[in-house]
């Protein structure tokens, strides 16, 4: 667990413990970089829009190993649980802009859902939960 405040400049801590545990639990750099991206997509999506860039905010990041049966075979991962806050988060109406539409911004939810097999956010109590759950490419024997 890490708990830390909205401020950016606090962000690239986060970003190296997600390398390093990628890097730890045996993902490939490709996937290291993107679930690193992600975390921080993430990250920048709660300090700008749950907290409206306040820099003074509480932010609880969960770090967990992951496994899973998928066709008999176990799959480990890297489970990411990011909490805030903020205001209640409609995710209904969290909308990343047309892919072919060049600008800046606007990119975090793809790059987001891309890189990460779980995306899954919920609210409990005065809590904004998002869960974010990377698999590495390949399965174990189940024992």
């Amino acid at each position: 667990m890490m708990a830390l405040y909205s401020n950016p400049k606090w962000l690239s801590i986060v970003r190296a413990a997600v390398e390093r545990l990628t890097e730890t639990l045996g993902f490939q750099a490709e996937h290291r970089r993107s679930v690193t991206r992600a975390v921080d997509e993430a990250l920048t999506n709660i300090v700008r829009h749950s907290y409206c860039n306040r820099h003074d905010q509480p932010i609880t990041t969960y770090f967990r190993k992951a496994q899973r049966k998928q066709e008999g075979e176990v799959q480990h991962g890297l489970e990411i649980i990011l909490c805030d806050r903020g205001p209640v988060a409609d995710a209904t109406k969290w909308r990343g802009r047309p892919l072919g539409e060049i600008r800046p911004g606007g990119l975090g939810l793809h790059l987001i859902h891309d890189a990460m097999d779980i995306v899954e956010f919920s609210r409990k109590g005065d809590i904004n939960r998002l869960r974010l759950v990377k698999y590495l490419g390949q399965a174990s024997p189940a024992a």
